[in-house]
């Protein structure tokens, strides 16, 4: 049976795993740290571990990256969190290593992909994923297929405007942008008491932020609603899961602040827990590759 190979690279972890691409079952997986490393030693590793998880039948690998990338030549436009990232040739370098069809995409792309097809927004026409972890990223999924953009640069949803020119602590950089709220690592600025994303909007530990926090969240979400129609937004990442027991309160805030008789979309956490490589394998899927 054929297989694909989906890879999920982030600043803190690196796995793979292989799928069969008649059913999108798992077949294995493997994760390895990558905070600290710079780029070109994850790509190395990376070879390795495709290496290790090819088999005979493996006609296509899809891989998600924490960052930009060149549409058409396959090279890392901006990679913030992994040094040594910005201008590397990936496309090129894992084509000619490994002689496979190699596809790339934003991984928080690769995250809606997988909650639009096998996940909560499975059914959905209009899925939108956000991904609330180390940043804020995002991803569009209409009828299937990943909506990139003119560029794409599409759903980086982390950089859109949030309060224009400010910060919500003294350490920011003031363009007001949601991923400086709305970020795990934003969040654990603003109440460094939490151990844990939890913390951050249930118990003693950050009550000053939780009515802040549930407002900018529906803020961010109705400029989507507004903007893409989705008939559901999806949350992932450690802080977007964190918000499952409250998206009730969420929900009745973004009412607030939508126009009358707009269409609220969906609100639900990430149903996946392989969502990332899953995403990724699915690009062969969504690219035609096998």
């Amino acid at each position: 049976m054929p297989t694909v190979l989906g890879i999920d690279l982030g600043g803190t972890k690196l796995a793979i795993a292989r799928f069969a691409s008649a059913t999108w079952k798992k077949q294995g997986e493997r994760v390895l740290p990558t905070a600290g490393k710079t780029f070109p030693v994850i790509v190395e590793e990376m070879l390795s571990l495709i290496q290790e998880f090819r088999t005979d039948d493996t006609t296509a690998i899809g891989i998600g990256i924490p960052g930009l990338i060149e549409k058409d030549s396959g090279e890392i436009r901006a990679v913030p969190n992994i040094p040594e990232g910005n201008g590397f040739p990936l496309l090129a370098t894992l084509k000619n290593a490994t002689k496979l069809p190699v596809f790339l995409e934003n991984d928080s792309a690769c995250f809606a992909l997988a909650e639009a097809l096998q996940g909560a927004g499975k059914g959905q026409n209009v899925v939108v994923g956000i991904t609330m972890g180390t940043g804020v990223g995002g991803g569009i999924v209409v009828d299937g297929t990943i909506f990139r953009g003119q560029h794409g640069c599409a759903a980086e949803f982390g950089h859109m405007l949030l309060k224009p020119g400010e910060s919500p602590t003294s350490e920011g950089a003031g363009r007001g942008e949601i991923e400086e709220y709305l970020s795990g690592t934003a969040l654990l600025r603003r109440c460094p008491a939490a151990k844990r994303p939890e913390d951050l909007l249930s118990g003693p530990a950050c009550t000053h932020l939780h009515a802040f926090f549930i407002r900018e969240v529906a803020w961010a979400c109705c400029s989507l609603a507004h903007c893409i129609d989705p008939g559901i937004i999806v949350f992932g990442g450690g802080a977007g899961h964190a918000l499952k027991p409250h998206l009730p309160a969420i929900e009745k805030e973004l009412k607030r602040w939508m126009l009358p008789e707009s269409p609220l979309p969906k609100l639900a956490i990430g149903t996946l827990e392989h969502a990332g490589t899953l995403g990724a394998a699915l690009l062969t899927r969504d690219m035609g590759s096998v």
